[in-house]
This record gives C-alpha cells, sequence and structure tokens, in this order.
C-alpha cells in the first residue's frame, strides 16, 4: 500500500478553506498519486463548492474516479486507492469518505468517529455488490471476488462494476468542543482504537509532535 496525504488553507469566495486528505493506495502507487494530485483541484473548481459543498463532493469524487480510470488503459488496471478528506468551510467540517482511511475527532475528549469504513462484508455493502453480480470471499478477511477487503475505492478497472468511488459524507459544527481530528488509513486503525489515538494526542502539547507519535506508531506496526 501507499499512504499520501494532502494538506491545504486557502480561500474561495470570501470563505476562509481548510483542506486535508488521506489517499492509501493497493497495487501500487498510481491511483493514491493521481488522486492527491487533482482531486482537491477538481474540488475547488467546483460552480457549487461552497453553495452546496455535498453535492460538489459527490460530483467531483465521481469524475476524478472516471478520469483515472481513463489514464490507465492496459496498465495498472488493478491499481487503486481510497480517499478520506476533511474539509473546514468555516465553522462546518465536512468529512467525506471513500474506503477504510477514518476520521476520529475528540468532542471534549470523547473519540467521535465521523467516518465508516467501506469493508465489504458491511451489510449495506455486501448487498450492493451481490447485486451487481459480485461475489464477497474469505481470504484471511472478507474481500471483493477474494482480491480486494475494500468495497469503494478510486481505480481498479478489473473491480469497478463492484468498487464504486461514492463518498459518504458527514457534517460536523466546529463548537469550543470540538479540539482536534485525527485522520489516517487503516495502518493506524488496524493496531489502536479511535479512543487510544484520541488519548494519545491529547496527551501530546505539539500538533507536530502528535503527528509524528501517531505516523511512529503506524510505521511500527506495519
Amino acid at each position: 500500500m501507499a499512504d499520501r496525504n494532502s494538506n491545504s488553507h486557502g480561500g474561495v469566495d470570501n470563505h476562509v478553506i481548510g483542506l486535508f486528505g488521506v489517499f492509501d493506495g493497493h497495487a501500487g502507487p498510481d491511483a493514491a498519486r493521481y488522486v492527491k494530485e487533482h482531486l482537491f483541484s477538481n474540488l475547488l473548481k467546483h460552480p457549487k463548492f461552497v453553495s452546496n459543498t455535498c453535492v460538489a463532493i459527490e460530483e467531483t469524487f465521481k469524475k476524478t474516479d472516471s478520469a483515472y480510470l481513463e489514464t490507465q488503459n492496459n496498465h495498472g488496471r488493478d491499481a487503486c486507492s481510497t480517499a478520506l478528506i476533511a474539509i473546514l468551510v468555516g465553522d462546518r467540517l465536512l468529512v467525506a469518505n471513500v474506503g477504510d482511511s477514518r476520521a476520529v475527532i475528540s468532542h471534549g475528549g470523547e473519540a467521535v468517529q465521523l467516518s465508516i469504513d467501506h469493508k465489504p462484508d458491511r451489510e449495506d455493502e455486501k448487498k450492493r455488490i451481490e447485486d451487481a453480480s459480485g461475489v464477497i470471499l474469505w481470504g484471511g478477511t472478507w474481500r471483493v471476488s477474494g482480491v480486494l477487503a475494500l468495497s469503494r475505492a478510486f481505480g481498479d478497472i478489473l473491480l469497478k462494476r463492484y468498487l464504486v468511488a461514492d463518498p459518504e459524507i458527514k457534517e460536523e459544527k466546529i463548537t469550543k468542543d470540538v479540539e482536534f481530528l485525527v485522520i489516517a488509513s487503516d495502518g493506524l486503525w488496524d493496531v489502536i482504537t479511535n479512543e487510544e489515538a484520541i488519548c494519545m494526542v491529547r496527551s501530546i502539547e505539539e500538533s507536530v509532535d502528535a503527528s509524528m507519535a501517531i505516523i511512529n506508531l503506524q510505521k511500527g506496526n506495519s
């Protein structure tokens, strides 16, 4: 897998914008690299980015997925990537997810998960895949066609019939009780719980040090 992240700040139509993302590549780095380089720029160009951010996110995810697939032709046909993005627009935080990366906020010290992992054994995902004539097989974990342990992703021409890039979106209002946000790939969440991650970050004073502690923990267990 190839984890990539992207963070940026700026303004659109006099709104202060913060963009944060984690892109976890499978079967090579191509898909994760492409999504990292194009998803945010496509989103900021969307005419409804400020007026209807959820619609802009949904349409941009699908557009970016289609554009990536068009670049593949006959090479890297099974490369795919998760995408978890967090968008701060004023006092609104929107989290959009495709795949099994995860976003968790600390709300007054309580761990609150804002995204839902897209796994093949999730009942609604399993039904959607089977309705499309797909199969879920066990191979150490539940996998689409016995291959991929994700039910949604960017890319993967071979499994695209089952792997939609439709994001699930959660909106959270930023209040004084919201302390910070942790976004990471499954490499972290496979080894610690949401509560452990929040506790770790709260115990470290500097945000950069907290980020490095999480990165080192993830690397140490990969």
